[in-house]
């Protein structure tokens, strides 16, 4: 008996350490990339969502959740992140069911036009899964998104990528150790600064507008899976002036969402109410504080007229209490931005967010 306890004891200590060193080394993306802190962010929400908003910067920075749930009374969550793939999404998509079923999932299509995983795709596919919980729905995304040089024991065991990195280890790795600050609202990542788009150079021809195999695969994939348990799917573009949205990728696109009976909401050509002189903080990739609640007004009658399980929840004294603390951060981080702006003219994102929770 004291053998086994003895061994015992050993296991215990070894996985304990293994764990602790695994922690310390890890990226904690708490300042640049934060947007790394996304996927993990999701598991702090206790409140189911009736709508799911899955892709890259295309809807994280460009849907506003609070004014969804304080004008519409439609509970959602923003899962993306940074160069997220139709593969990546799929991932996410399978992630949420592992906790709750929404009634609808609004996707971005954008990522269509990336046909394979790029060579470079290891600090994307890092802050996608880094943050995921384990699950065999994890790993299989994992094995399709991994570039060749990856290993997927690393994406189990984070330790065997990062082992190196205690050369990088600063005054951030102990001070989030246990914890983590949130860098968004329900996955809405804040910039109320302002840098108008310049001159935008003509689309370039392609040799070919197909999409890529891989990406159209992941696609079909999320219609069957939203399809299977009773989900509304639809189709999202974001109004970006680039990367160019061409005419032919939104053709087939169109086509797609007729043929499986699907709705798609373009807001290049759906909306002008965007002003990229105005509201976009990086010259027209994504939408500022105040373009990402105007399109939202936008959206939102359109979903909810187009997709008929979203409904108004507001009355509902628990949702209720919740958004209204939710609005409430909200509105703290806004005033934040504003002040930074006003003395230094940009937001310093990770550090404006930590000092106006304090």
């Amino acid at each position: 008996m004291k053998r086994i306890l003895s061994i015992l004891l050993a296991f215990v200590f070894f996985c304990t350490a293994f764990w602790a060193v695994q922690r310390l080394l890890m990226p904690k993306y708490m300042s640049n990339p934060f947007e790394g802190a996304l996927t993990a962010e999701y598991y702090r929400s206790n409140f189911a969502h009736d709508l799911i908003i899955i892709g890259s910067c295309e809807v994280y920075s460009n849907i506003s959740p609070v004014v969804l749930w304080e004008e519409y009374g439609i509970p959602a969550f923003i899962r993306g992140n940074p160069q997220q793939l139709m593969w990546h999404s799929r991932a996410m998509l399978e992630d949420t069911l592992r906790h709750e079923t929404p009634r609808a999932v609004l996707l971005s299509i954008q990522a269509l036009m990336y046909p394979t995983p790029p060579h470079d795709g290891e600090p994307y596919n890092r802050m996608v899964f880094d943050g995921m919980r384990l699950s065999l729905p994890m790993l299989r995304n994992v094995r399709e998104s991994m570039t060749p040089e990856e290993s997927m024991l690393s994406y189990v065991f984070p330790l065997l990528r990062f082992h190196s990195r205690w050369q990088e280890l600063n005054h951030e790795d102990l001070q989030f150790f246990w914890r983590r600050d949130p860098v968004s609202i329900n996955g809405f990542v804040m910039r109320a600064d302002v840098l108008p788009s310049g001159w935008i150079p003509p689309p370039a021809m392609l040799p070919d507008y197909s999409f890529g195999q891989q990406a159209i695969d992941a696609l079909y994939d999320m219609l069957a899976i939203t399809q299977e348990h009773g989900i509304e799917l639809i189709l999202f573009k974001a109004p970006s002036l680039l990367p160019h949205w061409h005419n032919e990728w939104d053709a087939w696109v169109v086509d797609f969402a007729e043929q499986h009976g699907l709705p798609y909401f373009n807001a290049i050509t759906s909306t002008d109410t965007i002003d990229h002189q105005y509201h976009t903080f990086n010259g027209g990739l994504n939408l500022n504080l105040a373009g990402a609640e105007r399109l939202t007004r936008y959206l939102a009658p359109w979903l909810m007229d187009n997709a008929p399980s979203l409904t108004d929840r507001r009355g509902e004294p628990a949702l209720d209490a919740h958004w209204q603390q939710l609005a409430t951060q909200y509105r703290a981080w806004q005033a934040a931005q504003e002040a930074e702006i006003a003395e230094t003219g940009r937001v310093y994102h990770s550090i404006l967010l930590r000092n106006a929770l304090s």
